[in-house]
């Protein structure tokens, strides 16, 4: 069984005015989460994201459906059982939420107090913790004293502090510059990698879901529209959701703006050759045009790499004979897609 498995779950708040109607936030969704993924759930402002996270730790109740973490259905238990259950599923914030009267060290101690751990147990782990974050030396620091990606890296700890099997990152990175962002990526794949900790990633960003994520679901309108290993979804986007997304990072087909501008400059044949894994390389596609003669231009596009597989397309200008262009084209579409564009 999946760690986490949400089945057909619903949320529903009540309207905000009298004559308003009841908003929708979750809407029938299925997903999988299984043990050691990095599952990274992405979609705009209001597509029901946060509030997913919020039904997996129980912050919030389903309106219906059922949320089974580790073999037990969450909708149906008592707070009681609850606040046990919240011991495992850690959590880290866009803002940090760190307690600032609290020092680095009050504020990774805080989760292992309420849980009732010793005075020697919680000095112990803390210990490693702050070690393991690389902030030992900012022990006894004041959150106001730190900077952003310090603040995260004890926000890090903290939710590490009582062993969870799952950790939970809502907008981890949104605050963060995007040096300090790929420091703090680095750290929870390390989170992922060493202790096996299960991690639920909400952004929005989705060159965060490339970095980091194993796995990816795209929500829209409270529903999860495309989900998948995030290869899959990168190189074939099924939903406009996804394709949108997947625009930021990888460059699709000129659009029809983009190719007439193109053609104003470049007065040769335009194809697009899709890469994929299994398929020709792109040192392969261009020998074969090299050796007919044909000269070749790369005018838009760009090739990106996804846990050590690449993707991508590239629109070429092609001069030279026209029947020979012809020959090479049908070959190569044999090992790779390639489409003639007009």
């Amino acid at each position: 069984m999946p760690l986490v498995q949400i089945r057909d779950v619903t949320k529903v708040y009540p309207p905000s005015t009298r004559s308003g109607d009841p908003v929708r936030a979750i809407d029938g969704v299925d997903l999988d989460i299984e043990e050691g993924d990095v599952y990274g759930i992405i979609g705009y402002s209001g597509a029901g994201k946060s509030t997913l996270v919020r039904l997996v730790n129980a912050l919030e109740p389903a309106t219906s459906g059922s949320i089974v973490v580790d073999g037990t259905d969450i909708t149906t238990l008592p707070e009681r059982e609850l606040r046990k259950l919240r011991l495992g599923i850690g959590m880290i914030f866009q803002q940090f939420n760190l307690f600032s009267s609290r020092t680095v060290r009050g504020n990774v101690a805080y989760p292992l107090q309420v849980a009732g751990r010793s005075r020697a147990e919680t000095r112990k782990r803390v210990d490693e913790l702050l070690d393991f974050v690389g902030l030992a030396d900012k022990a006894s620091n004041h959150p106001d004293e730190l900077s952003g990606g310090q603040k995260q890296r004890v926000g890090i700890a903290r939710a590490l502090a009582t062993s969870p099997r799952i950790l939970l990152a809502d907008e981890a990175t949104s605050a963060l510059d995007p040096e300090t962002t790929q420091e703090v990526l680095g750290l929870l794949r390390t989170v992922n990698r060493d202790f096996g900790v299960t991690i639920i990633a909400i952004t929005h960003e989705m060159d965060v879901v490339q970095s980091l994520a194993t796995k990816v679901a795209v929500m829209e309108s409270g529903r999860v529209v495309e989900s998948g290993e995030v290869f899959e979804v990168f190189s074939r986007p099924r939903s406009p959701a996804g394709q949108r997304f997947v625009s930021t990072v990888v460059k699709g087909v000129p659009s029809d703006s983009e190719l007439a501008a193109l053609r104003e400059r470049h007065a040769g044949r335009f194809v697009t050759v899709t890469f994929r894994d299994g398929g020709a390389s792109q040192s392969e596609v261009f020998l074969e045009f090299g050796r007919e003669g044909i000269g070749f231009e790369l005018v838009y596009g760009g090739v990106n790499e996804i846990q050590g597989r690449a993707f991508g397309n590239l629109t070429l200008e092609l001069t030279g004979a026209g029947d020979r262009v012809d020959a090479v084209i049908e070959r190569l579409r044999r090992r790779v897609e390639i489409v003639e564009v007009v």
